[in-house]
């Protein structure tokens, strides 16, 4: 499976000029044969705001259902939903939402048969849109012709349960749209691999690029494979990174260095009865 990292700038404030923008790379995806198509974070919106009037005057009006799926959607979103139907590919796009209730940052991933469904970040930093956003409230996989998607938000990847819980229900590809400034290399150069690695899944990291609200985004986009390596890695600028992934080695949770002498197992050498911190609080206190 071809999978593409699109990073690039975006204009804040101006959803029709960034969909436009969006669509023209499912095109490109497209001619390059690509399956998968990821987006930054807040691509169709932007991200740096700062009064909860802004984010709800910057956020998108995208409403779901049972399943996470899109039950209404604006025409930003609607044109790029059309584009991956016009030309077989699937995406995972960012922006600025809100619903009848409150105003999360959400992800979308759109197949080629029109469906939408939506992810909502669930861990938010002290910082521009998610100052003002409620966080959601799941951790969802989402089962697709490429395989099992599972989708985090920027911040998400700091926290290391939220990729865990993915790996646990099945994902083999965890997509990270993100917005990494400035003084956010480590999770760029680091977590990313990390991540990918303790779970034995492939992780694509798109991040953007630009200056936005006093902001400096640092680009450093990533595709990486289930041992953590590099398969593509962007610098600083606007650029595509490509990739092939074979997501059947995702679902193989064993290592094995030296066949029956140097071997373990990603999930079944866990002991969850030692883990009851990790779920009991906060701490806050520590």
């Amino acid at each position: 499976m071809r999978t593409a990292c699109f990073q690039m700038d975006v204009a804040f404030g101006d959803p029709d000029a960034n969909a436009r923008r969006v669509s023209d790379r499912i095109a490109e995806a497209a001619s390059m044969g690509v399956s998968l198509a990821v987006f930054p974070e807040a691509v169709l919106t932007g991200y740096c705001v700062e009064a909860c009037e802004a984010a709800q005057a910057v956020a998108l009006q995208v409403r779901e259902g049972p399943g996470h799926e899109v039950v209404s959607a604006p025409e930003p979103v609607l044109a790029v939903r059309d584009a991956c139907e016009r030309h077989g590919v699937h995406a995972v796009f960012g922006f600025a939402g809100r619903d009848d209730a409150q105003l999360y940052n959400g992800a979308i991933l759109a197949e080629p048969d029109g469906g939408m469904r939506l992810f909502r970040k669930v861990h938010l930093p002290e910082l521009g849109l998610d100052k003002f956003v409620a966080p959601g409230n799941d951790l969802p996989v989402f089962e697709t012709a490429l395989g099992r998607i599972g989708i985090l938000v920027c911040f998400d990847l700091r926290v290391p349960e939220a990729a865990r819980v993915l790996a646990l229900r099945g994902a083999d590809l965890i997509v990270l749209p993100t917005n990494w400034p400035e003084g956010a290399d480590f999770a760029a150069d680091f977590m990313a691999p990390v991540r990918a690695a303790e779970n034995k899944v492939f992780l694509a990291a798109c991040n953007r690029v630009g200056e936005e609200g006093g902001f400096r985004f640092i680009g450093k986009s990533g595709i990486y494979g289930v041992g953590g390596q590099t398969l593509a890695k962007a610098g600083d600028g606007e650029e595509t990174i490509l990739a092939d992934l074979d997501l059947s080695l995702a679902r193989n949770k064993r290592n094995v260095v030296i066949p029956g002498r140097y071997e373990s197992t990603v999930f079944s050498c866990r002991r969850p009865d030692l883990y009851g911190p990790i779920v009991g609080g906060n701490g806050d206190g520590f």
